[in-house]
């Protein structure tokens, strides 16, 4: 005779669930058309049919431990071919939503990005701030729309009236950018620590999956290694959710991602070249070595002119970047809301991002033309931009670079998936 197994619903969690995105999951029937259909889903214990039951009991603590829930790269079959329109898809997404809320620390972080009624609190920090330097650096050079020339004597920006626009004379990268943005990149890589080490305490209390003819488990790092060849550089999962009877609106997601991914890797190089070149120029100065200094700080000098590769890696990470987002926007635009439907999590991504192209490139336009009425305050809205994408990554739906890479290479290290790029 079997045991009793007594279900305690809670309620409270099914309420945020459909809040946050799965509201339509109480149209489920259970026919596992889900689970057929997708192509990530392993023949083992497969999802999202599952998630729906537990969805629908309230077993809260099941589905915030449930590794599955990041193994699924949401591309909609399910939810397309879901004869109820009860969208599994859509409930994947919220449950990834939540989780964003509540693995990393500082809850009420959590709770704001949650909703646009968050957005004011989130943005005011940075405002704030940079609205303060704005007013005292412009007090101190006589405008809060300054020009400047170069010191070569000094190493720094003097405010001249005939001068050129320059947003590190108003916005010293020195004491208010550099020192700042560490500060925030700490707060982050210490968020995404918590965040993955909750994660990781969850995903051991799921059964171990076991792989017939396997002789050894893989470390953790050869996963890690395996998941960033294959699922983040070839985007193979996204691919796999293509296969057959792609559409269009499913190779611009894929495309779109995959553009916007290199576009923020050109971007990187671009900000840690500029970093080096300066403060490696700075500290061999400081150590006496003059000459090797100045040619180290030429290589992070700023502004850049356009021949500088430098500059032209930059110009093409914003090409990229505006291109990926097109696709990524023009996808989520044209989506049937009646078998998938977008969140605020998914606007509120897209939103950022593009404020951070468009601000990046227009303050750039304006700066070479000379408008400064139009570029400082187009630099400023940058710098709030820049700080928001940074400081509560964790807690927004990009935190999945993190948070699915973790989840994809323990998922492999117990077997639940194949190492390797065929799935």
């Amino acid at each position: 005779m079997s045991n009793t197994v007594k279900v305690q619903p809670d309620l409270t969690f099914v309420k945020e669930l459909q809040a946050v995105g799965g509201d339509s999951l109480k149209k489920c029937y259970q026919c596992a058309t889900c689970s057929v259909v997708c192509p990530l889903s392993p023949a083992d214990n497969p999802y999202p049919r599952k998630e729906m039951v537990w969805a629908q009991w309230g077993l809260k603590d099941r589905l915030v431990n449930d590794i599955d829930i990041w193994l699924c790269h949401n591309c909609g079959t399910c939810s397309t071919l879901c004869p109820r329109g009860a969208k599994p898809g859509d409930l994947l997404a919220a449950l990834r939503n939540m989780a964003y809320r509540s693995l990393a620390p500082l809850p009420i972080i959590g709770k704001w990005m949650s909703s646009s009624s968050g957005l004011l609190p989130l943005a005011a920090i940075p405002a704030l701030f940079y609205g303060i330097v704005w007013f005292i650096m412009g007090s101190k050079v006589g405008s809060l729309l300054p020009t400047f020339n170069w010191d070569a004597a000094s190493h720094a920006w003097i405010p001249a009236a005939d001068g050129e626009i320059v947003f590190g004379g108003l916005f010293p990268g020195d004491y208010v950018i550099d020192p700042v943005f560490i500060l925030v990149f700490l707060f982050m890589i210490w968020g995404f620590y918590a965040g993955v080490r909750n994660m990781l305490n969850g995903f051991k209390k799921q059964p171990k999956t076991f792989i017939v003819g396997r002789k050894e488990e893989p470390s953790f790092l050869a996963c890690l290694f395996d998941t960033a060849k294959y699922e983040i550089l070839q985007h193979t999962q996204f691919l796999d959710c293509n296969e057959a009877d792609a559409d269009e609106m499913d190779i611009q997601r894929a495309t779109g991602h995959r553009w916007l991914m290199f576009a923020f890797i050109a971007l990187m190089i671009v900000t840690g070249t500029v970093a080096a070149g300066h403060w490696g120029g700075w500290l061999l100065r400081n150590l006496g070595i003059t000459g090797l200094g100045d040619i180290v700080s030429a290589i992070g000098h700023t502004p850049m002119p356009f021949y500088h590769p430098i500059k032209l890696l930059a110009l093409v990470g914003a090409g990229l970047g505006v291109y990926g987002l097109m696709a990524v926007t023009k996808r989520r635009i044209n989506l049937d809301e009646t078998k998938q439907s977008s969140s605020w999590y998914d606007w509120y991504l897209i939103s950022l991002i593009w404020t951070l192209f468009l601000t990046g490139i227009f303050a750039m336009v304006f700066r070479v033309l000379g408008v400064a009425v139009l570029a400082y305050p187009i630099y400023y809205i940058h710098l709030i931009g820049v700080f928001m994408l940074l400081a509560y990554l964790p807690w927004s739906k990009l935190g999945h670079l993190v948070y699915r890479t973790v989840a994809l290479s323990y998922a492999k290290k117990i077997g639940r998936i194949p190492m390797g790029a065929d799935k």
